[in-house]
């Protein structure tokens, strides 16, 4: 129950991905268009990417709504990368609100991003989790298996909760990896790159929409997608 965000391609500021788009992450924090469960995104906001120089990914995140966050905004402009995950949160009733709770995640190598809900009960049991909450669980489980068994790792926790809805946005720094279990996912892919949303972030006739239970795999080379409806062999 969160809006999400990926960018792949040549390195843009974090406030043309997340701020200034006329239907951006800041607006989808209060207005989404096109979200299914949930009113709006006020739980907490969170940006992860790479820079330069940089070997791991650097996060920004917080438990207070994007839009309430004037430091972001005044510092967004300037940050630029081309590699970016980012989301903003809508707490499943009975989760915290913390920053900890907030994606996206990482094991130090890896982002993750989960848009949905899961039973905790169906997942088995994880090290080294940053909250309590479903998603941070999800995320420690991914990272356990390794982001490669992605889809594998949907199928199995899909199967187990039947209820759950699993969109998951992963990035190592140089490719993207996504999933559409019960929740929308759109693509614009241009000269400049890939993004990957869970909602449009403007009207430009390019963005596709991608069907309900697919892997999505993002590289230099361009975007790819295979059925989760059928046994994979890990992920593109």
């Amino acid at each position: 129950m969160c809006r999400h965000l990926a960018w792949l391609g040549r390195p843009r500021s974090l406030a043309s991905l997340v701020l200034d788009p006329p239907s951006s992450l800041l607006v989808q924090s209060w207005a989404p268009r096109r979200q299914r469960y949930g009113t709006v995104n006020a739980d907490g906001w969170g940006v992860g990417f790479w820079a330069e120089g940089r070997e791991g990914p650097a996060r920004w995140r917080s438990a207070r709504p994007l839009w309430g966050d004037p430091s972001f905004a005044s510092v967004a402009p300037v940050l630029r990368s081309g590699c970016v995950v980012a989301a903003v949160r809508s707490a499943t009733v009975g989760m915290p609100l913390e920053e900890s709770a907030v994606a996206p995640f990482t094991d130090g190598r890896w982002l993750l991003s989960h848009n949905g809900r899961v039973d905790r009960a169906v997942l088995p049991p994880v090290r080294d989790a940053e909250s309590t909450v479903d998603s941070a669980l999800l995320a420690a489980l991914v990272f356990a298996r390794g982001p490669e068994a992605l889809g594998d790792v949907v199928r199995e926790v899909g199967a187990a909760d039947p209820a759950a809805r699993l969109n998951l946005l992963a990035a190592d720094g140089s490719r993207l990896l996504a999933t559409t279990w019960g929740d929308t996912l759109s693509a614009l892919v241009t000269d400049e790159g890939t993004a990957l949303a869970s909602e449009p972030w403007d009207d430009d006739p390019a963005w596709t929409d991608l069907p309900d239970r697919s892997l999505v795999a993002v590289t230099p080379d361009g975007l790819t997608v295979t059925s989760l409806d059928r046994p994979s062999r890990g992920a593109p």
